[in-house]
């Protein structure tokens, strides 16, 4: 569906992939899965990135050996390290081939600074960075002209058309990949990134992949099956959803059939798995 409706790349087991809550075995096997199947058609990024930098070159190493295109790496989160941690730690990966950087502070409590990026950015591996910080960060790489994609929903529009970013990396192209490339690729239009935005808003309710997996599941398109300690949103939410579909038009949305509220028992949560 993301191929049909001109998406150029994937991010195989990210956040919104529960990628956290996957074991390296899962991982690997599923970004050896998404080559197979689909790597012909598109680009796949397997995000081999890890708090641990001997996990990070275990994974990173894997995931080229199954055929990857490029990897996504974040910073360590929750054990921080220091300015000359993060190069040692980016540096022991980036030989391997093509990797993308991801900074998200809201996630790992620390920002990964210009500095970093900028050192890494000599290397020919080093493809780009998925910018969460917000666009004025957007704005200082794109000027000096390291490739940046927008990683927040809410701001992708216009980090695309007034602060100079490649595009986006989007939870909400879960759902509506052609929306989410017309408003990156296509032109300025504040009143289609005022349709988009009230989606962004419902997905962004609680922690990210809360909205987006039960979206998917009202859509048919998934299983209703959560991984603890993740839980679907409340039955008001999926109200919600069910009325935000048919505002932006159910042809937009991924999968086939009509969008379902679904009851609690629908939906199965796994502890240990």
């Amino acid at each position: 569906m993301q191929i049909v409706q001109g998406v150029k790349g994937v991010i195989v087991g990210a956040t919104a992939g529960e990628g956290h809550l996957m074991s390296w075995d899962e991982h690997i096997m599923l970004i050896r899965h998404t080559v197979d199947r689909f790597g012909a058609s598109l680009k796949v990024i397997g995000n081999t990135g890890s708090n641990s930098t001997a996990e990070a070159m275990e994974a990173t190493e894997k995931g080229f050996a199954v055929g990857m295109h490029a990897s996504l790496h974040i910073n360590p989160y929750y054990g921080k390290t220091s300015t000359r941690g993060l190069l040692a730690h980016f540096n022991s990966v980036l030989p391997m081939g093509p990797m993308i950087i991801y900074n998200v502070p809201a996630r790992t409590g620390q920002d990964i600074p210009p500095s970093v990026i900028q050192t890494l950015a000599t290397s020919p591996n080093f493809v780009g960075i998925k910018e969460c910080i917000g666009n004025d960060r957007v704005r200082q790489y794109a000027e000096e002209g390291i490739t940046v994609w927008c990683g927040m929903d809410d701001q992708c529009h216009d980090g695309r058309w007034d602060f100079g970013a490649m595009g986006s990396m989007s939870v909400a192209s879960n759902l509506i990949p052609g929306l989410m490339l017309e408003l990156v690729t296509g032109k300025k239009s504040p009143s289609l990134n005022e349709k988009v935005l009230r989606l962004v808003e419902w997905l962004f309710h609680e922690p990210n992949p809360i909205g987006v997996n039960t979206a998917l599941a009202q859509l048919g398109v998934v299983r209703p099956v959560f991984r603890l300690p993740y839980v679907p949103l409340p039955l008001s939410k999926r109200l919600e959803f069910v009325g935000l579909v048919k505002d932006i038009g159910r042809k937009h949305f991924v999968g086939n059939g009509e969008v379902q509220v679904l009851d609690d028992d629908d939906f199965i949560l796994v502890g240990k798995h």
